[in-house]
């Protein structure tokens, strides 16, 4: 699941609108729908500020490398 699933499906599950959680995380609508929608490039510190509130925060994940460096050649 993808960060932006992960945030829309938690934020359902506790009833609450995009509007309800920007409020009580701290950050703006805008960044809620953005983060929803898939955007590439976000501040970590509000993707923090969000997942907080899940009982959630940013960490490292493992990839598949040589997934990577097939893409390379």
């Amino acid at each position: 699941m993808d960060l932006s699933q992960f945030v829309k499906e938690k934020r359902k599950s506790l009833g609450l609108t995009q509007e309800e959680l920007s409020v009580k995380a701290g950050v703006g609508l805008r960044f809620v729908r953005e983060m929803e929608q898939g955007k590439q490039t976000l501040q970590m510190s509000k993707v923090n500020q969000v997942l907080k509130l899940f009982g959630y925060e940013l960490g490292p994940k493992a990839i598949n490398r040589s997934a990577l460096l097939d893409e390379k050649s």
